[in-house]
């Protein structure tokens, strides 16, 4: 059976399958990318675990697989199939087409950036499904946007395209790693308001699903904190949208896991603030963590279609 690997690469796992041309996903893995032990132990666990699905598909499928598609975070040179930098796993200019490529005997590799590679699962076969343009934005750890544009993803000029999370919204707000204040991920992504709600209920444990919770029960403080969040947020996609006018705005990530809790004053907050626009479908993602898994599939498929066109 034809099947491409699947790598989806975070900051503290990896989530892997073997992805059918139909899009089934025939096997799923996952595995710690044991950064602890450094980047260059890092990139190994990536090559060791690409080899094992490899030997997966030999052994269970009769074949090996024909391509393979790798997210990673970060800064990332698709074309050249270099992950420049990602702060979170700490390495630096990684030839990771390359290098997988040989571990994987000259398999052909697609690299791509996660929250892009999740943008394209979901615009293909998730949320997005059938929209020309949307935006897709993950509301995790930080915040960042992938451009859809009829049925491909937009890297920009220099592979930033997207980086909304730095939408400076407030300007006298908290500092942010960029080195401005105010971005609009120091303030709506879910660790921001993990960090607001542990400082506003006092206890130190205490994450934004706590607060969600807390803000559906009617505790005022935690209203308070949504509030502040929803509004920094709305405040950021108008500019987004402002400049990009998708038809549909899909919102993804931990927060959006609060369901209507977040939906209904976020479509609100967003109305509120459009004068001339015209306002997107505003809707939860559909796929979930499997979103940038599914999307590195695509990418290797995509790769094989470009070949064999070429």
């Amino acid at each position: 059976m034809r099947h491409v690997i699947a790598l989806d690469v975070g900051g503290t796992g990896m989530k892997a399958a073997l992805v059918g041309a139909d899009g089934t996903l025939l096997h799923e893995a996952r595995r710690a990318t044991g950064r602890e032990r450094g980047p260059d132990a890092v990139v190994e666990t990536i090559l060791a675990f690409a080899a094992e699905l490899h030997a997966y598909g030999v052994e269970h499928f009769g074949t090996g697989a024909v391509a393979a598609g790798v997210a990673v975070p970060g800064i990332v040179d698709a074309t050249n199939g270099i992950a420049i930098y990602a702060a979170n796993l700490g390495w630096r200019d990684v030839p990771m087409r390359a290098l997988l490529a040989e571990r994987l005997g000259g398999l052909p590799v697609a690299l791509g950036h996660d929250v892009r590679t999740g943008g394209l699962a979901e615009g293909r076969i998730g949320a997005g499904r059938g929209a020309d343009r949307f935006l897709f934005v993950p509301l995790g750890t930080g915040i960042a946007g992938a451009i859809g544009i009829a049925g491909t993803i937009e890297a920009g000029a220099h592979g930033y395209a997207g980086e909304i999370g730095h939408i400076v919204v407030r300007p006298d707000g908290p500092d942010c790693g960029c080195g401005q204040r105010g971005c609009l991920e120091t303030l709506a992504s879910a660790s921001a308001v993990t960090r607001a709600w542990a400082a506003a209920s006092g206890d130190p444990d205490a994450d934004a699903a706590d607060c969600a919770k807390a803000v559906e029960s009617g505790d005022p403080a935690a209203v308070r904190v949504w509030r502040n969040a929803v509004d920094a947020l709305a405040a950021g996609l108008v500019t987004a949208l402002t400049l990009l006018d998708p038809r549909t705005l899909i919102i993804g990530g931990g927060l959006a896991e609060a369901g209507e809790t977040l939906f209904t004053p976020l479509r609100a907050a967003v109305e509120e603030r459009v004068t001339f626009q015209k306002l997107p479908h505003i809707v939860p993602a559909a796929l979930g963590d499997t979103a940038g898994c599914l999307g590195a599939g695509l990418l290797a498929w995509d790769l094989l279609s470009t070949e064999v066109s070429a």
